[in-house]
C-alpha cells in the first residue's frame, strides 16, 4: 500500500508537466524512475538510482541496472527509455547547436545533468564565435582545487576545438553552490590563463540543487 501511494503520488506530480508551466528541472529524476518502474518502485530503491545521476544511468547496460537490484524487464525498459533519450539528443544536436546568452543559459544547460551527481564534476564548455555549445568535456570527477584543475587540462580540450571561449561548471553534491576558496582560486587562475591563451573564459557556473551561481556575476571574473 506504501509502495503504491508512492507511485501514484510520482504519476501525478510528472503528468503535470508542462501543464504547471514549469520547466523540466523542477521534475525530479527520482519521481520519472518511479514511473518507469511501476510496481517495482520504492523509495529506496529510486533514491539509489537517482543518486547516481542521469549522466551513470544513462551509460548503464542492462546487466548493471540488474545488479542494482530492478528485475531483468524492468532493467530492459529502462535501458530501452534510455537509448530513446540518446537518439533524440543526437537529433537535436544534429539539427541546431545550443546557444548561451545568459548565465541562466548555461545553468539551464546543465541543471538536469549535474545536480544529482554524487561526486564534483568539473566541465567545461566549449563556445564558438556565436556562443553556441561545440562541445562539452568533462575535465575532473572529485574535490574540486587549484592544483588538480590545471588550466593545461582545460585549454588543451578548447584548442583542440578551436573554441572562441569557454565557461567551466562544476556541481556541489551538497547542493549549496556557494563558491568556496578553492573554487575561487581555480577560476581566477583559469581566467588569467585564458588571457594569455587567447580563448575567454566568460563564466564559472556553481550547480546546486535547483539553483546555481554565476562567478561573473559575483565578480571573480
Amino acid at each position: 500500500m506504501k509502495n503504491r501511494k508512492y507511485i501514484e503520488v510520482a504519476r501525478e506530480s510528472v503528468s503535470m508537466y508542462p501543464m504547471t508551466g514549469s520547466d523540466l528541472s523542477t521534475v525530479e529524476l527520482q519521481e520519472l524512475l518511479a514511473v518507469l518502474l511501476g510496481r517495482q518502485a520504492t523509495p529506496e530503491l529510486t533514491g539509489n538510482l537517482a543518486s547516481m545521476g542521469i549522466r551513470t544511468l544513462i551509460e548503464m547496460s542492462v546487466q548493471e541496472l540488474k545488479n542494482e537490484g530492478l528485475t531483468e524487464l524492468k532493467a530492459l525498459e529502462l535501458h530501452s527509455a534510455f537509448l530513446l533519450a540518446k537518439k533524440f539528443r543526437s537529433i537535436g544536436k544534429a539539427d541546431s547547436r545550443y546557444t548561451i546568452r545568459s548565465p541562466e543559459d548555461a545553468a539551464n544547460f546543465l541543471m538536469d545533468e549535474m545536480k544529482d551527481l554524487m561526486q564534483e564534476h568539473f566541465v567545461a564548455l566549449l563556445l564558438n564565435t556565436r556562443n553556441e555549445v561545440i562541445a562539452k568535456k568533462t575535465i575532473f570527477i572529485g574535490s574540486l582545487n587549484a592544483s588538480i584543475v590545471h588550466p593545461r587540462e582545460v585549454y588543451k580540450e578548447a584548442i583542440k576545438h578551436s573554441a572562441a571561449s569557454i565557461i567551466v561548471s562544476h556541481n556541489h553534491p551538497s547542493g549549496n553552490p556557494s563558491p568556496s576558496p578553492e573554487d575561487i582560486d581555480v577560476t581566477e587562475r583559469l581566467s588569467e590563463a585564458g588571457k594569455v591563451m587567447g580563448v575567454e573564459l566568460l563564466d564559472h557556473i556553481i550547480i546546486g540543487d535547483h539553483q546555481f551561481i554565476s562567478l561573473k556575476e559575483k565578480g571573480y571574473i
